[in-house]
């Protein structure tokens, strides 16, 4: 079968699609998490951006970033009838994955490990750490918030 792709070499082609245009670049966890995202096979698009909630003071930098992400889609077919005697089929697109399994796969991960809070719309981590720049007696607290939501899904009030 010379020629031919197989179904993993075709899954290694797909690209995912990443938006960063509305993100500082600012928080290296979120910055390793993005990297791991765009690696996996069932995450078609990825868009980050900057929480409202940032904020910076004396003794500490808080940011807060957000993740949005949409899972790849496999089309299902559904048979129906018209008028209850003429059958007809219809192609559904369901996604591959979900947040809820998402999660699970990030929890096994040695440099994300368990999310601190985690539901089935949305995974949230905190990080923190001490920055001391050089020539500086006191350093800071670094404070990073990353939300992971899944795209198409109600907002939260």
């Amino acid at each position: 079968m010379a020629g031919q792709r197989t179904t993993r070499q075709m899954v290694a082609e797909r690209k995912t699609d990443i938006d960063k245009e509305c993100w500082s670049g600012e928080g290296e966890f979120t910055q390793d998490l993005l990297d791991w995202l765009v690696t996996h096979p069932n995450i078609a698009f990825l868009r980050v951006e900057d929480a409202s909630s940032m904020r910076n003071d004396v003794g500490y930098n808080f940011i807060s970033n957000e993740v949005f992400l949409g899972f790849r889609t496999r089309d299902r077919i559904e048979w129906h009838r018209f008028l209850g005697c003429i059958p007809f089929r219809r192609a559904i697109a369901e996604p591959v994955m979900a947040i809820k399994h998402l999660e699970p796969v990030l929890a096994e991960l040695s440099e994300f490990g368990p999310a601190d809070y985690a539901d089935e719309e949305m995974i949230q981590y905190l990080r923190t750490t001490r920055v001391i720049p050089p020539y500086q007696t006191k350093g800071y607290k670094l404070v990073e918030l990353v939300r992971i939501y899944e795209v198409g899904t109600e907002p939260r009030a």
